[in-house]
């Protein structure tokens, strides 16, 4: 499929219809996801009605994460295969990820003050999380500060697979340091520690983000294909 969607036209036949597909689905998960979550889910023994931010605040966290995942894997193909199309996926979801681990520190401060607090805390994961939205936004700054396309991709694409390396950082900072947080709570031995009334609704969000980016991903790579069309289309007048 990936092989298959690498060739330009293709994917622009394909992400014609794929992306609002797409956003459909974003649109009915988060439809039903936010008023499940932030109305009709119970609210907590401990932390009361302050635990809805949690359906906001931890989905934004897994794909910040899973983003950045998918950057560094299509930055690997661009540097290794040189594929135009391959550092045009990881520059379109830059900017949505950027969104996305922003949207979690500054839930998470806001999750944090009631819950344990503090709105900040220098502990593992709050300080990784931040230095990955700090990558986020110094690769979105490398690519703008180049006009070399080219070699903005390519510096662009091991600024990118370096900053990967926080990633387990991230995940694992709650096993490996002293935290506020707690461990995973869902895949874990034993099973979800979270009950089935929680984990409905935080499942239909995190689905309703993941949903929300394939469209969003989509639409960007297809505007920039667009764009580098007509860069090309005014360069071959003006040789003509």
């Amino acid at each position: 499929m990936l092989t298959y969607l690498s060739n330009p036209q293709r994917f622009m036949a394909f992400s014609a219809w794929a992306a609002p597909l797409f956003f459909a689905a974003a649109v009915i998960a988060l439809g039903v996801g936010l008023p499940w979550s932030l109305v009709f889910s119970p609210a907590d023994y401990q932390q009361g009605e302050t635990v809805r931010i949690m359906y906001v605040h931890v989905p934004a966290a897994w794909w910040s994460m899973g983003v950045f995942a998918f950057m560094a894997a299509a930055s690997f193909v661009g540097l290794v295969w040189r594929h135009a199309l391959a550092d045009v996926a990881a520059r379109a979801a830059a900017p949505i990820g950027a969104t996305l681990a922003g949207l979690c520190l500054i839930t998470g401060s806001l999750w944090g003050a009631p819950t344990w607090g503090t709105w900040w805390e220098w502990d593992g994961r709050m300080t990784s999380m931040l230095v990955l939205f700090v990558t986020y936004l110094g690769y979105i700054a490398l690519w703008s500060a180049i006009e070399d396309e080219e070699k903005a991709a390519r510096l662009a694409a091991i600024l990118c697979l370096v900053g990967a390396i926080n990633l387990p950082i991230v995940h694992f900072s709650v096993e490996w340091w002293s935290t506020l947080h707690q461990p995973a709570s869902i895949v874990r031995s034993g099973g979800s520690a979270i009950h089935p009334s929680m984990l409905g609704p935080l499942l239909t969000m995190a689905a309703g983000y993941l949903f929300l980016f394939g469209a969003l991903v989509m639409m960007n790579m297809r505007a920039a294909i667009f764009r580098r069309r007509v860069e090309s289309a005014r360069a071959r007048g003006g040789e003509a």
